[in-house]
């Protein structure tokens, strides 16, 4: 008996964990969609679609799952990865600093993964999952963040009440809250610095979350975990 491939998609897929994402999943037979804002189309294939475009946009949250499903036929997994970190004191963030984080981190999560879970209970099955972040359990005095905490800290609320909303109806949801990871957007100078602020002393790498987004996707008793892969961090202050 033959099956189709899996469909993932990839938001924020450009570069970092995104692209290590894209990368992990055709590597496991998978076809994908890989959206981000100016991603490119140099790499497409049969078996992955890139779709250029603001996530935070409605239109373009449905253009990712309406292609995906015109090209592939069918939405398995989303990776929810797009979001923007800004670190400073909280009565410095701007309007414009706020209007930015929410967009990305809040309402292109919202967006896409409406229309994702749509096709998802249309189909008996799927699964999501949102990349977030340790500092909404375990704040750190050096790391202002309390935008960050806003956001994300509520795609870890809406992860669990997700979950349960569709445990019954075959759609999975969960996440993976990481500590800094190893990515082109930290330059080498500041690694020492962002070490220091794990209790194991250390960056995680790109591969460390990647293989946790893919033993979610295939932990099939697993729905509404936020999975820490932070270091410690989440464990208490150090």
């Amino acid at each position: 008996m033959s099956h189709s491939p899996k469909v993932a998609i990839v938001t924020g897929a450009s570069q970092g964990i995104g692209a290590g994402l894209v990368t992990s999943f055709l590597e496991r037979g998978y076809h994908v969609v890989a959206n981000s804002r100016r991603i490119e189309r140099t790499h497409d294939s049969e078996r992955l679609q890139s779709v250029a475009g603001d996530i935070a946009d409605p239109e373009t949250a449905r253009k990712v799952v309406s292609t995906t499903i015109e090209r592939f036929g069918r939405v398995d997994t989303l990776v929810n990865n797009a979001g923007i970190f800004l670190a400073k004191p909280f009565v410095d963030y701007s309007e414009e600093d706020f209007t930015k984080v929410m967009s990305v981190n809040v309402a292109g999560f919202f967006y896409v993964t409406q229309q994702a879970v749509r096709q998802m209970l249309k189909q008996g099955n799927g699964h999501v999952i949102q990349i977030t972040t340790s500092l909404d359990e375990q704040p750190i005095k050096e790391v202002p963040s309390a935008l960050a905490n806003l956001s994300k800290g509520g795609l870890n609320s809406a992860t669990r009440a997700l979950a349960i909303e569709f445990a019954d109806r075959g759609v999975r949801v969960n996440a993976v809250s990481p500590g800094v990871i190893k990515t082109p957007m930290h330059t080498p100078e500041t690694h020492d610095l962002l070490s220091a602020l794990h209790p194991m002393k250390r960056m995680g790498e790109i591969l460390e979350i990647i293989d946790a987004v893919m033993y979610l996707e295939s932990a099939s008793f697993v729905t509404g975990e936020i999975l820490h892969v932070d270091g410690g961090q989440h464990a208490g202050k150090w």
